[in-house]
């Protein structure tokens, strides 16, 4: 695909040879980075987040401000006028003018390609509601690659809350370019979503669907732990059910391969003991920093057109 002036709604608009690309994009800016401090001078970033955030946003406004660009926007829906009743797409309208280019988070799974429908420059997803995360899943690959060396012929089990959690969703649709074996691990109540088994499915990947948390834990070489998301739960008591179903523990670790690394698109609440960040294995924070490369990359295809 023609990255220059394109908008990032879903995954699944990225081939293999994509996200090799913005791989290679990522580390050649990594490589040099003072060559390229002033590459996008006069470049304007509009950072609309309706939803919470910490790694996402600060990642994309500090990969802006690296490359010598600007950034507008807000952290929460609260201080802008959809507080007064503003629309999504009135708003998006009015920061089209002010900006080259809007990333935007939002809590309804449409509000991306809405978005997209009324902005006369390029949107990027963020997330959007329990749908997807490509973004995130772009740079969940950039790590996997550079802390593993390859892709292709991994064992890669993604954990735990596997129907709302968005970063699983672009993640399993960007790894089904690569020669992986996916496990699905998660509680009944959790499982992956059809939408994102079907699609998997007609791409002929290998996944296999489970609630064996320890048992598969051998297998892996990525391990990719997620938090039970308790703002998309209706009913508590649904979540006080699956809230504790998979911890990885100082204990659990005797299963995990020496060799393998554990991720997770953080925020984190128990899912992962904080007494085995200090292991080798855990590479979540490092993964944030992938996030940064990554983000980077994007941007710079997306507003400059020979690049």
């Amino acid at each position: 695909m023609d990255f220059y002036n394109s908008d990032i709604i879903s995954a699944k608009q990225y081939s293999r040879e994509d996200i090799e690309r913005l791989i290679d994009l990522a580390l050649k800016i990594e490589k040099d980075k003072g060559k390229y401090a002033k590459l996008l001078q006069g470049k304007i970033m509009a950072a609309l987040f309706f939803e919470p955030s910490t790694r996402t946003r600060l990642s994309f406004e500090s990969a802006m401000n690296y490359l010598g660009g600007s950034v507008i926007g807000f952290s929460s829906a609260g201080v802008s006028s959809v507080k007064k009743g503003e629309t999504l797409a009135d708003t998006i309208r009015t920061v089209a003018n002010y900006s080259d280019l809007i990333v935007i988070r939002h809590d309804k799974e449409g509000a991306a390609k809405l978005a997209q429908k009324f902005s006369d420059v390029p949107i990027i997803n963020a997330g959007n509601g329990s749908q997807e995360h490509p973004t995130q899943g772009l740079l969940d690959v950039l790590a996997i690659s550079e802390l593993k060396k390859k892709v292709d012929g991994l064992n890669i089990g993604l954990i735990g809350d596997l129907k709302y959690g968005r970063t699983v969703h672009s993640l399993a649709h960007l790894l089904s370019n690569f020669k992986v074996n996916l496990y699905f691990i998660s509680p009944t109540q959790l499982k992956m979503q059809y939408r994102v088994k079907d699609a998997l499915t007609q791409k002929k990947a290998n996944f296999k669907e489970t609630a064996e948390f320890k048992e598969t834990l051998p297998l892996l070489d990525v391990v990719y732990m997620t938090r039970i998301q308790k703002e998309r739960f209706g009913d508590l008591e649904e979540y006080d059910k699956v809230k504790n179903a998979f911890l990885l523990t100082k204990k659990s670790l005797k299963n995990v391969k020496k060799d393998a690394i554990i991720l997770h698109p953080l925020p984190r609440v128990n899912e992962i003991s904080p007494e085995i960040d200090k292991d080798p294995r855990a590479k979540y924070f490092e993964q944030t920093y992938y996030g940064l490369m990554m983000r980077k990359a994007i941007i710079a295809s997306i507003l400059l057109k020979t690049f």
